[in-house]
């Protein structure tokens, strides 16, 4: 399987007006009526509160993207923390809360456009569409087909419209201004209306005029120089959009009643536009002109954002298995998820056809969004307190944990003051979501949240609940055996072991070839100079062996300045459950173990080990001495697999003090690890000697890595090292996933 990368086509200007040319389309042209009803002119705090809510989550967002720069943003971040469950609702809401708001917008471009051109309404059978709707449906059509053709004209067209916005807003608010009667706010909070107790219910409402900083980071992975970009883009978006809501809606409540232009009918901007400009400049006709060429513009800016983010999350979703894989494939000209915008833009125009409230799809819209809000804040908390590896954010929040923490409540809470038709279409959601990922994604997906592996490599410290859950979500499917690969003469042995392993859990098989690359070279160089013909002969054998097997299997080619190091972080970013290595000359910094000194002192392997020295791979006969200790059951279940695939005779041999006490030890843990009919043999006195002395007639010894410490292996050796050394057969040693303090691996 070879990966796909999105073309960086967008610098920092096109990012930001992603952002800023989403948002101003809402909040000015099309909520205004609508927000003063509710709160008058204490609207413009909602709209203050919208913007500070929004900023805590801007700034979460900024530090997964900067170290995460990946197509589908907060759905990417949400799945890679909180793990594939907590991803399919992230994933379903913010696809489809995108493709509800784009729907919005369209709509709302469809009403300006009939304001100055006739196009008729149109009549299908049981299907009646408006004039609206119509013209809705033709622009959403140009939208999708501009996105299709790629992100850099997506990005160069969305600067045009938004530098043109503003330059038009910019002369409303002037003009607005020389008119403006202050007097005319007050009461600033009308009783009538609930006085500063409408402002909550306020936001509910004009939150969907701040969706647009998000969507600059499902474009993270097109966008240059992220680590610098993307923090600017969004923090910078929800900034200069929330300075513009609150003097415009200053502006239009100061020239204009808040009963007048909240009355039905009312149309705020174009109303307060004829009268600034009219009393300006005695020009009424072209104030109202610009007013609803600017709607044209914003409700165009904000439906193509839309659009392109919507397509975006339904990619990452595919990428990750969490939605067809069909949806993966990248345009060859235009380097686009091109099925990926065409499934989105059919969800866009049956929008169009089934509703025509905008206000439903506004809200509907924003409810989603707010759910996917307050899981982004919680995987930044996730990722900050599992110490991830791989979680290296060139941003970091201010204030941390209570950024994440406020921007989780307040998005979480904002939903209460929503209506209930869109509450419950939120709840609905969340559990369409949730029978995804258990009918569907569950068996497909590989991906395992940092959460579930943070819980389970800590289980003896967590609590039952915890553990049970972390468990019970983990995925069914896509087990997957890394396969280190870097000599020709041991790869088919190691390709046949994981494969074997693979192939009796359903699973796939990684094939990972590290190239150490000299410190003084940067690794981007390297890519250019370096020969790849080797690797692919290499890699391109296993895919053969792997044939052979039936067994699936993908390949990669890692470079890097490290080489053995390198393995376990290749093993975590291609989230393999088992990693299966050969065993050369070099004992790696430590003895017995598949991990260098400074790795066993500080780290826990989340994933199970098998460490093989190869002396001609036989699993002919297969001897497996056991104690009862943690690294057994592995041993046990590789045994099970090689007796299944490789028709293995097993000979399982345990030592004890006492004879009988021995033979019931060894007969209840092979029954109970499904060897049942395997040779029991039971010897008394020296460990080391009764395993070489059985090892004379085996092919391969599998034995548990140790239990025993560095400090104390260091001193007086392992049984295991020494048997390694002295048998003739080959050894595999097994080595189990689990967590121990630095105590026990210092002491045992």
């Amino acid at each position: 399987m070879t990966d796909e990368e999105l073309a960086k086509d967008l610098g920092p200007v096109a990012a930001l007006t992603i952002g800023v040319g989403t948002m101003i389309g809402a909040g000015i042209f099309v909520l205004p009526r609508e927000a003063y009803g509710i709160a008058g002119p204490a609207v413009v705090l909602s709209f203050v509160v919208g913007g500070v809510i929004s900023l805590f989550t801007a700034l979460s967002a900024s530090e997964l993207g900067t170290a995460m720069p990946k197509a589908g943003g907060s759905y990417y971040y949400v799945n890679h923390a909180l793990g594939p469950l907590f991803g399919s609702i992230a994933g379903m809401g913010n696809w489809m809360g995108l493709a509800f708001a784009s729907a919005f917008y369209v709509i709302g471009f469809g009403d300006f456009l009939v304001s100055v051109v006739s196009i008729p309404a149109v009549s299908l059978g049981v299907v009646s569409l408006s004039s609206v709707q119509v013209a809705a449906i033709l622009a959403g059509l140009l939208f999708i087909g501009v996105n299709y053709v790629g992100a850099k004209e997506t990005g160069a067209l969305q600067v045009v419209i938004v530098i043109t916005l503003v330059v038009i807003l910019t002369a409303f608010s002037i003009l607005g201004f020389l008119e403006a009667d202050l007097t005319t706010l007050r009461p600033f909070a009308p009783s009538e209306l609930g006085g500063y107790g409408a402002v909550l219910p306020g936001t509910a409402l004009v939150f969907v005029s701040f969706l647009g900083f998000a969507k600059i980071t499902t474009v993270a992975e097109e966008i240059k120089n992220p680590g610098r970009n993307l923090p600017l883009a969004v923090v910078g978006s929800v900034v200069i959009v929330t300075t513009m809501y609150a003097i415009l809606m200053i502006v239009m409540a100061s020239v204009k009643p808040w009963q007048e232009l909240s009355a039905a009918g009312a149309d705020p901007v174009v109303e307060v536009a004829q009268l600034s400009f009219e009393s300006a400049l005695g020009l009424g006709g072209l104030g109202a002109g610009l007013i609803i060429f600017g709607g044209l513009l914003a409700t165009a800016s904000s439906a193509n954002a839309s659009i392109l983010a919507s397509s975006r999350i339904n990619f990452a979703m595919g990428r990750d298995k969490l939605v067809t894989a069909w949806l993966n494939e990248i345009h060859p000209r235009f380097a686009t998820p091109y099925r990926s915008i065409a499934v989105t833009g059919f969800i866009i125009v049956f929008s169009l056809v089934a509703v025509d409230d905008i206000k439903v799809l506004a809200k509907a819209g924003s409810a989603l969004h707010l759910i996917v809000y307050g899981l982004l804040n919680l995987a930044l908390i996730v990722m900050r307190e599992s110490d991830a590896p791989d979680y290296d954010p060139e941003f970091t929040v201010p204030l941390y944990p209570i950024t994440p923490i406020l921007g989780a409540v307040f998005s979480f809470g904002l939903i209460a003051f929503l209506d209930p038709i869109e509450i419950g279409l939120s709840v609905l959601f969340v559990v369409f979501g949730i029978v995804w990922y258990l009918f569907y994604a569950r068996e497909r997906t590989d991906k395992r949240g940092i959460l579930s592996r943070y819980v389970l490599s800590r289980s003896s410290e967590m609590p039952d609940a915890a553990v049970s859950a972390a468990s019970t979500v983990q995925p069914d499917g896509g087990y997957r055996v890394m396969v280190p690969l870097s000599n020709p003469e041991s790869e088919r042995d190691l390709v046949s072991l994981g494969g074997a392993v693979a192939k009796a859990n359903g699973g796939t098989l990684v094939g990972v070839h590290i190239v150490k690359v000299p410190d003084q070279t940067a690794l981007e160089s390297a890519r250019e100079e370096y020969d790849f013909a080797e690797a692919d002969r290499l890699l391109e054998q296993a895919r053969v062996d792997a044939d052979e097997l039936d067994v699936d299997i993908e390949t990669h080619t890692v470079l890097s300045h490290r080489s053995f190091e390198e393995v376990f972080d290749a093993a975590e970013t291609y989230n393999a459950d088992l990693v299966v290595m050969g065993w050369g000359p070099d004992s790696h910094g430590s003895p017995g173990r598949a991990e260098s000194a400074v790795e066993e002192m500080t780290n826990a392997l989340p994933y199970d080990v098998l460490v093989l020295k190869d002396r001609g791979f036989d699993p002919s006969n297969v001897l497996v001495p056991t104690a009862g200790g943690p690294d057994s059951d592995l041993s046990a279940s590789i045994a099970s697999v090689l007796r299944e695939f490789c028709d293995a005779e097993i000979e399982l041999l345990h030592v004890a003090d006492d004879a009988a006490e021995g033979e019931r030890f060894l007969r209840e843990w092979a029954d109970e690890r499904d060897l049942g009919g395997a040779t029991l043999t039971v010897e008394t006195g020296d460990v080391e000697a009764a395993i070489e002395s059985h090892a004379t007639d085996a092919s391969l010894l599998v034995v548990g890595a140790t239990e025993r410490g560095l400090l104390s292996r260091l001193v007086g050796g392992t049984v295991v090292m020494d048997v390694v050394d002295d048998v003739e057969c080959s050894v595999l040693m097994a080595e189990q996933s689990r967590a121990r303090s630095i105590r026990k691996r210092l002491f045992g």
